[in-house]
């Protein structure tokens, strides 16, 4: 299949401090990609290179054909962004905000019009069009921002965090128009943080952590590496915790990760009445537990499997991608 993007062997540096650490990974033509991990590990970062706001301090990318290093100009004519931060003029309405991006694009005059209603109706503002953004809700003015990233129906959309912020309503309001435009054969690459956005959305996700790709695949693929058993979880007493781990890891061999009052670990397919087992190990030696849960592997185990810990809140990482227009 076609490639949209292409990463060969990337690396960016500040300083002593590398952000991305030889990155290889292609993006098809017409995929919704996600790109899944957590603050700090680079993600924004990739974004930042493929936009051409930092230089690559070695490897090479690839955007439809285009060198990012020697022809940047030519790729971004075929590029949207749409960053973490929501960004409207308050005092235009929504039409007007539109009318401002089309011209900042060099839309020949006499086509703007049609590209304003067209992008309104997509995001579905065409009824609030003559409103001013600053009275928008939230959720309309995130929509408003995909519009005007999509106004010089550009090959490939990058949204970077799109639902950040938004409650979950507007969340699946805005997984809605995603799937629209890139039913319409958009290449979407998006970053998020959460796990059920990506696994609703992407055809295939890469997830990185501190500048590496872990793994790339199919939500499938991804969940397979975690096993085809049963993830067990148990919230127990602070003071319990460390004697219920013994239990796991010395008595049954399981191995675990402890997340405050929670472990978690795997129980092999073929073993699940070891469940019975432990808890009667627990309640043996009175140990005080609160909830015990088994679910098939998700998208959260796989990361914890992966890179050792949840999706986590750290610091390090360039912010997110600046503000810009593009020319023609």
């Amino acid at each position: 299949m076609e490639m949209a993007v292409t990463l060969n062997n990337v690396v960016k540096r500040f300083g002593d401090f590398t952000a991305v650490d030889h990155v290889s990974l292609g993006i098809r033509k017409g995929e919704m990609f996600g790109i899944l991990g957590p603050n700090g590990a680079g993600k924004t970062t990739i974004i930042n290179m493929l936009l051409g706001l930092i230089k690559i301090t070695s490897g090479n990318i690839h955007i439809l054909g285009y060198d990012a290093k020697s022809q940047m100009a030519e790729a971004k004519k075929h590029i949207g962004m749409m960053t973490q931060e929501t960004i409207v003029e308050a005092e235009l309405t929504g039409r007007e905000n539109l009318e401002m991006y089309a011209n900042l694009y060099h839309i020949p005059k006499d086509e703007i019009q049609s590209k304003v209603d067209e992008a309104l109706k997509e995001v579905d503002l065409y009824d609030f069009r003559d409103r001013r953004a600053g009275m928008y809700s939230g959720g309309m003015q995130r929509r408003l921002n995909v519009a005007k990233a999509m106004i010089h129906n550009p090959d490939i959309l990058i949204l970077d965090e799109p639902t950040v912020g938004l409650d979950i309503q507007n969340r699946v309001s805005m997984w809605n128009h995603i799937k629209r435009l890139n039913e319409k054969g958009v290449t979407i690459i998006m970053t998020t943080q959460y796990l059920e956005e990506a696994d609703e959305l992407c055809d295939r996700i890469a997830i990185i952590d501190h500048g590496r790709i872990k793994a790339i695949g199919t939500t499938s693929e991804l969940k397979r590496l975690v096993g085809n058993g049963r993830i067990l979880e148990i919230i127990a007493e602070k003071d319990d915790i460390d004697d219920i781990r013994e239990i796991f890891e010395k008595d049954f061999g399981m191995k675990t990760v402890l997340e405050g009052d929670r472990i978690r670990g795997e129980i092999e397919e073929g073993k699940l009445n070891m469940l019975s087992k432990m808890l009667a190990q627990m309640d043996k030696r009175k140990l005080k537990v609160h909830s015990v849960s088994m679910h098939l592997p998700d998208l959260n185990d796989v990361f914890m499997k992966l890179t050792g810990s949840a999706l986590r809140d750290t610091t390090g990482e360039m912010s997110s991608p600046r503000s810009i227009m593009w020319r023609r």
